[in-house]
């Protein structure tokens, strides 16, 4: 049928590129002349927006997964592609912020002040004046739900979901558009995970960040996730919405989230009290 004159025939919005994909990865590690496999042909695609948790047991290479999107890990075989150029480029200049990443326990510099701890990667990185380093500083720190008097105190002088925040603040001081998140709610008290959640997924809508989470925890899991990916036999065997992974008849699935430590996280899903 043709288009009638004067008009513009509507066109579909092309599909966006994934924010990282990975295309027949292997990842490998040495111990004692031995190499072992960690990935193989492994393949993810991660969407723009949305907040991805990575599962799997113990050893299955969930933080060297993290680590390869970082690019702070080279592949054995394969493709890790972040933003459209390869893992390994976000160290060069101009890539330099897209990628914030909280560690597993915070990893915060014990000899810093939390001020310090947060405006790091400004000062090795940008070269800003002092007050504005501070400034930027102090308007993260809010983000996060820290106060301005903690600004000078030191990470001894931390509760563990303070130190969370501290790290989480300076993960986000360079504006990124991905943020990895290795455990972290681990060490918190079932009260301080669940605000971590509410603030996760305040940030993740508030600042339209994509985010990968690896996490063990299901509460977080399913409190937080839009799609969880999960790691078995050296690649991903199963990933999407929750309950399409829940369905998915694998003995790694039915152990992991259908035990009896899947309990309270499934009634979560049965009565959402909030939405993601």
């Amino acid at each position: 049928m043709s288009t009638p004159a004067g008009l513009v025939q509507a066109q579909a919005p092309a599909a966006q590129p994934p924010i990282v994909e990975i295309r027949q990865l292997w990842s490998a590690f040495r111990s004692g002349g031995v190499q072992t496999i960690i990935h193989q042909d492994l393949d993810l695609n991660i969407a723009q927006g949305e907040l991805l948790s990575i599962v799997g047991g113990s050893g299955g290479g969930k933080t060297v997964l993290l680590r390869q999107i970082l690019g702070l890990e080279t592949p054995l075989r394969g493709s890790v592609t972040v933003l459209g150029r390869p893992a390994h480029a976000l160290a060069r200049p101009g890539s330099a912020g897209r990628v914030g990443m909280l560690f597993q326990h915070g990893a915060l510099y014990s000899a810093f002040t939390v001020l310090e701890n947060i405006a790091f990667p400004l000062r090795e990185l940008r070269g800003l004046p002092a007050d504005l380093v501070r400034d930027a500083v102090l308007v993260k720190m809010q983000m996060v739900g820290l106060e301005p008097q903690h600004a000078n105190k030191m990470p001894a002088d931390l509760s563990g979901g303070m130190i969370k925040r501290v790290a989480l603040a300076r993960a986000l001081i360079m504006d990124p558009t991905l943020l990895l998140l290795d455990e972290p709610t681990a060490g918190l008290d079932p009260d301080r995970s669940d605000e971590f959640c509410k603030l996760l997924r305040s940030l993740h809508r508030e600042l339209d960040l994509t985010v990968v989470m690896v996490t063990h925890d299901l509460d977080t899991i399913f409190e937080t996730s839009t799609r969880i990916a999960v790691v078995a036999e050296k690649h991903v065997i199963v990933e999407g919405p929750p309950q399409q992974v829940l369905a998915f008849d694998h003995p790694f699935v039915r152990e992991f989230f259908l035990g009896g430590r899947g309990n309270r996280a499934m009634e979560l899903l049965r009565n959402p009290t909030h939405a993601v």
